[in-house]
């Protein structure tokens, strides 16, 4: 797995005012660019008096709150974040003090954050295929490590998604615009959030991983990922015939994927079975692409060597 969030960012739609000629969307946005939030709420108040059935107020509404509700502050730690980052030593070279670091970081607050998700709560409510709302939410409780209601947020969505067949919209109530489809960006988004649950190191996590490609699984039995998810975790906790039961499942779907192939190939290798690792390393070298076969390579030789 590798490092990359996917970071939806909400749209607003046309609703058009009768004294300007500017739609309530545009008005919001220029307030926004001016950062005047008096008069943002004043303008989110009017527009609520105006319609409020239109998804585009209640997304206008979680960004007021969720900008209001962040505040920006220089750190000084030992775990830097971000890439902007200015390491602090001790000039005395005899003293062997841990480096020290100055860095951006960010936090939010609790009561306005809430009230942004009670926003958003209303417009699903009003307008349940509305996924940039959903995937709204979802990010920000990932910005705020509350990962108990960013795994409850995307179980909910995929139960939703298959009762509406993944008809999903999104910005202006436009269905999602995808080249494979809403189904697929579904998954595929959901996926990334499978990643950053994944690249936290916390093995508290695994659980959620798991129950986030279960939910995949009962509607979606032959999704490749979700199958070598589940795997993963298997392996992480040493459970190796459990995770191979998941992948050799994703073999017969995918019998070429180099990920599930190394994953099968790791599993029999950490219980033991060098055979059937071998097997598989011979199987990457023979569809996967140059960098994977020389890893391919390097494991045969150690598997040999024993």
């Amino acid at each position: 797995m590798h490092k990359q969030i996917s970071i939806l960012l909400f749209g607003l739609a046309l609703i058009f005012t009768g004294a300007t000629g500017q739609s309530f969307k545009q008005q919001f946005n220029d307030l926004v660019s001016k950062k005047d939030e008096a008069a943002q709420l004043e303008l989110l108040k009017k527009w609520e008096a105006a319609d409020s059935n239109d998804a585009e107020l209640y997304v206008a509404y979680f960004n007021f709150y969720v900008n209001k509700s962040k505040k920006d502050f220089i750190e000084l730690g030992s775990n830097p974040k971000g890439e902007d980052v200015l390491e602090i030593k001790n000039t005395d070279t005899t003293k062997n003090d841990p480096a020290r670091y100055l860095y951006g970081n960010t936090s939010y607050d609790p009561a306005l954050l809430k009230k942004g998700f009670e926003y958003a709560d209303k417009g699903i409510e009003k307008n349940p295929s509305r996924l940039d709302i959903r995937f709204g939410k979802v990010y920000m409780y990932g910005e705020t490590e509350n990962y108990s209601d960013f795994t409850a947020e995307i179980i909910r969505t995929i139960d939703y998604s298959a009762i509406i067949k993944n008809k999903w919209t999104w910005e202006d109530n436009k269905p999602v615009d995808d080249p494979k489809g809403p189904k697929a960006f579904l998954l595929s988004s959901i996926q990334t959030y499978q990643i950053q649950l994944y690249n936290t190191e916390n093995d508290s996590l695994l659980e959620n991983m798991k129950q986030i490609a279960n939910a995949i699984l009962k509607y979606y039995p032959d999704h490749v990922e979700s199958l070598s998810n589940i795997a993963v975790v298997y392996m992480i906790g040493k459970e190796y015939d459990k995770a191979l039961e998941a992948l050799l499942k994703a073999e017969k779907i995918a019998p070429r994927d180099v990920i599930v192939l190394n994953n099968i190939a790791q599993a029999y290798k950490r219980k033991g079975d060098r055979k059937n690792a071998i097997k598989y390393y011979e199987l990457i070298m023979k569809y996967g692409d140059e960098e994977a076969i020389e890893g391919a390579k390097e494991q045969i030789k150690e598997l040999k060597s024993k």
